[in-house]
């Protein structure tokens, strides 16, 4: 069982940055693949990025290549989402996801799922 708690959303104007942060209980984070997903308002939820369990492999959305950046600190069971330049669209609640499969862009493959923040990228 893993417990996922994101933080670090907010308000930003259009340019700016955020970093999420996803802190998980239990000792097996570091056995774990890292997902970040969001969902803005009337939009089905989509991929962001995704972590391997060492940090060694890293995948992206092509709406985010080049602009966010995610890695991991398995000593501190936390992972982060660099978020830079960030546009309006950016706007939804990120979540953070795990799964004891591979480096997957699908949400379907995750087992476990924080309960999410919120992030508002204003003009």
């Amino acid at each position: 069982q893993v417990q996922l708690v994101e933080s670090g959303g907010g308000l930003v104007q259009a340019g700016g940055s955020l970093r999420l942060s996803c802190a998980a209980s239990g000792r097996t984070f570091s056995s774990y693949c890292m997902g970040w997903f969001r969902q803005a308002p009337g939009k089905e939820r989509e991929f962001v990025a995704t972590i391997s369990w060492s940090g060694g492999v890293t995948d992206y959305a092509d709406s985010v290549k080049g602009r966010f950046t995610i890695s991991r600190d398995n000593a501190k069971n936390t992972v982060y989402l660099q978020m830079n330049s960030l546009k309006p669209e950016d706007t939804a609640v990120y979540y953070c996801a795990a799964t004891q499969g591979n480096t997957y862009a699908s949400g379907s493959l995750y087992d476990y799922w924080g309960q999410g923040t919120q992030v508002t990228v204003s003009s």
